[in-house]
């Protein structure tokens, strides 16, 4: 039988990149004491607050069809909520709303790239940002982010990376898998790149509001001198502690939203209101829930480091927020899915391999800081043992 391209394009782009993840899952079910800090899904229930606005909802009868944009609620909300964040008037139709930030960035990139088409995305990058990508049928152009740099993209490594065909850069700040947040000033320099060259800007901004106590969090957004050419996309998932309901959004000028509402439509005509009524709710205010999140996520990420950092060659990266840390393990003398997959089989330990999120972090491993303090320590304490085991046998 005949397939479209695109079942090419995204081949070994799905679950294949959580394959150690898998795994685990699997020796879990089976019976083996496995930990498991693979996944970033925050570390307490969704609050009773937003349950009951969803519950009561339901009880009105919310749950009509919807129309292209997304209700008149939740565009009202998140206008107020963007328009007091970035200090820039950010009206009702600059909104989409849509099933998450992953459905934000698919309905972007298919908005704005095509087959020919180049989009620029550090690297190391979230793992699904490949398919997304690809699937519009452009082509992702890795920038490299060093740890040097905090590994934070520079404008200067992107500048050496266009082409007459590049069409966008994809930012993610806070960033996963690094922790990295831009400064005002990378922004800025950024953004005039963007000018120069024509380019748009696509943020991914989910983690906004897991920003640790040492840092500041700047939305490209919020630069009215090429705000244009800014998408800026996020949800609820991560703040409100709320990955099952998939809500979310994006966020540009009116005439973007206008030029891809029918791409969106054709997507997925409208949200459901009563889900819509429980996102207005969430953005009407700074979340508690990811206050407490982000004090607990930035203690345990100071856990790692000085649990790891320098043992047996181990390398900790510090995350200026979000849900995980890196660990550098080159030492091991090992690629990092092969690293990753002798940590869950030796030590019963499971973390995302590097390679996972790009080439950069070909010995690196990600491990998440959504786990209760007594499970990250004994992570820490059976990785150590782990790296003075492989030490011993490398030396």
């Amino acid at each position: 039988m005949r397939y479209a391209s695109i079942t090419e394009r995204l081949s070994g782009l799905g679950s294949a990149k959580w394959e150690v993840h898998l795994r685990a899952v699997k020796l879990r079910a089976e019976g083996r004491d496995i930990l498991m800090m693979t996944i970033g899904e925050p570390d307490v229930e969704t609050p009773d607050g937003l349950i009951e606005t969803a519950k009561k909802a339901l009880d009105a009868g919310r749950t009509k069809y919807s129309n292209g944009r997304g209700e008149a609620g939740l565009l009202d909300a998140l206008s107020k909520r963007y328009t007091r964040s970035t200090g820039r008037v950010i009206g009702a139709d600059q909104f989409l709303c849509l099933p998450g930030t992953q459905s934000s960035l698919y309905l972007a990139l298919t908005g704005i790239s095509q087959a020919g088409d180049e989009v620029l995305v550090g690297d190391p990058m979230y793992a699904c940002y490949e398919g997304v990508v690809r699937a519009s049928g452009a082509k992702i152009v890795a920038v490299p982010m060093r740890s040097e740099n905090g590994f934070r993209m520079q404008a200067a490594d992107i500048e050496t990376c266009i082409t007459p065909r590049s069409r966008a850069i994809l930012l993610n700040t806070p960033h996963n898998p690094t922790g990295a947040i831009l400064t005002a000033d990378d922004i800025a320099e950024i953004g005039a790149l963007a000018v120069k060259h024509d380019l748009w800007i696509i943020s991914d901004e989910v983690y906004e509001e897991m920003v640790f106590d040492n840092a500041t969090f700047t939305s490209p957004l919020a630069y009215e001198e090429f705000a244009d050419r800014v998408i800026v996309v996020s949800s609820i998932s991560k703040s409100h502690a709320a990955p099952g309901f998939r809500t979310g959004w994006a966020v540009g000028s009116p005439e973007f939203t206008a030029r891809v509402l029918p791409v969106a439509e054709t997507m997925l005509f409208g949200n459901q209101p009563f889900i819509a009524d429980m996102t207005a709710h969430a953005v009407s205010e700074p979340s508690e829930v990811a206050k407490a999140m982000r004090g607990r996520f930035a203690k345990r990420a100071g856990m790692v480091f000085e649990a790891l950092d320098g043992v047996a060659g181990l390398r900790v990266n510090k995350p200026q927020g979000g849900m995980f840390v890196l660990i550098d393990a080159s030492a091991s003398g090992l690629a990092s899915n092969e690293y990753a997959h002798d940590l869950l089989e030796n030590a019963g330990v499971a973390v995302m391999p590097g390679a996972s999120f790009g080439a950069s972090l070909k010995h690196w491993v990600r491990f998440a800081l959504t786990k209760d303090d007594a499970v990250v320590k004994e992570a820490c304490a059976r990785i150590a043992n782990h790296a003075h085991g492989l030490k011993g046998m490398v030396a």
